[in-house]
């Protein structure tokens, strides 16, 4: 996860982030999270396969109704009482769809009441002003509602007529009763034109927050292999959000700006600032330093439906154990599996260009599954690095 607003556009200083001594997960503002030493994991649940859309990129292959073996209502509060033991900052309720779990209102505020920030991830359909308000009321920390495009767009991808509307007044309901709303973009080829509109939409609402998400080959989205950006459209597309981000905070509107899944945007955004304002780029590769890059395994992790410990949320096709058999606690901090063991620290073990890049250490040998799923070897470089070798430092 790269802020742009914080680095790019100055909205986080490294003294922002080194007042917290010890810089740990549980004493660091949400905002700041990325930057904690201790990396305890955000931790992406996945409450339900059920979802009322059909996404042609869905990472978990959603379906109409809920999985089978999905973890009972018992089950999840001795999960997410595990996860307040351990130390998790964050839980990000997912799915399928987050809101069609009967008892999400339950296990939110059983978070909230254990000292944890919940969040979820939807697609915003269900969210009637009853709901934002009850979320709302709950404690619920943001609600990051996914859109892929203007309406056009955002229907055929969705695989539903009204998702967009629908997910526009979620924005507005939301709003109303003063709960912090976002958007969440996935780039590809397909849509990746009408990034200009969304920022309009973000403008026009006034909505404090969005995310763009590089596409990871997973679930159904292998299927869009094919459509991810070029090294060169990816570029001219941060160089685009750059720019627009920079336009809102001239303008006083404050968004915060992040991409996610391609650590490679650090040290391109680093590059453009050494350019522009060197004593800032400065300052940007402190915090890079503490971001650390990726951090699948280590500060980000996945609990599945039916209980299955996964490095994230798109690697889905290697568990690390079952919070059946034993306490997610104690998986996450079990190196006897040997892949989780070096996912706390790829960079021995990524090769080629990645192994002899000179932001290794900032960028944390960016997204393996994605080497994985193109390649075959989980370690070989990520495909979608869009750095030249001479930037990298090969040449």
């Amino acid at each position: 996860m790269i802020g742009v607003s914080k680095l790019y556009c100055g909205a986080v200083e490294p003294g922002d982030v080194l007042r917290y001594h010890g810089r740990g997960a549980k004493d660091l503002p949400s905002h700041l999270l990325q930057f904690s030493a201790d990396k305890k994991p955000v931790v992406v649940w996945n409450v339900t396969r059920a979802c009322n859309l059909k996404c042609v990129h869905c990472y978990a292959k959603a379906t109409s109704g809920p999985a089978p073996d999905e973890l009972t209502h018992a089950e999840g509060l001795a999960l997410l009482k595990d996860f307040q033991d351990f130390g998790v900052p964050v839980v990000l309720f997912s799915g399928g769809e987050p809101l069609m779990r009967p008892d999400l209102l339950e296990l939110i505020e059983f978070t909230v009441a254990h000292g944890m920030r919940a969040v979820i991830s939807t697609n915003g359909t269900l969210i009637t002003p009853e709901v934002a308000r009850r979320l709302q009321d709950l404690g619920l920390s943001y609600v990051g509602i996914s859109l892929d495009g203007t309406e056009a767009t955002h229907d055929k991808f969705r695989g539903q007529p009204g998702s967009f509307a629908a997910a526009m007044a979620a924005v507005r309901h939301c709003q109303e009763v003063g709960l912090k709303v976002g958007l969440r973009f996935t780039i590809s080829r397909l849509n990746y034109r009408e990034v200009p509109a969304i920022f309009d939409l973000v403008e026009e609402y006034r909505i404090p927050r969005i995310c763009f998400y590089h596409l990871v080959y997973a679930g159904r989205g292998t299927k869009l292999v094919e459509e991810a950006l070029t090294h060169e459209q990816t570029r001219a597309l941060v160089d685009l959000i750059c720019a627009r981000t920079r336009r809102l905070f001239d303008a006083g509107q404050k968004v915060e700006v992040l991409t996610v899944d391609n650590h490679a945007d650090g040290p391109y955004l680093y590059l453009k600032l050494l350019e522009e304002d060197p004593q800032r780029a400065a300052e940007v590769l402190t915090l890079l330093q503490m971001n650390e890059g990726n951090s699948s395994g280590r500060g980000i992790g996945c609990v599945s439906w039916d209980g299955e410990v996964y490095a994230d949320q798109f690697w889905r096709h290697h568990s690390f154990g079952n919070v059946r058999q034993r306490n997610f606690s104690d998986i996450w901090t079990d190196m006897s599996d040997a892949l989780l063991a070096r996912l706390k620290d790829k960079r021995p073990h990524v090769k080629g260009r990645c192994a002899r890049c000179r932001w290794l250490n900032v960028c944390g040998g960016n997204f393996r599954v994605r080497a994985e799923a193109l390649t075959g070897d989980l370690w070989a470089p990520d495909p979608a690095c869009y750095l030249t070798d001479a930037e990298i430092g090969l040449s």
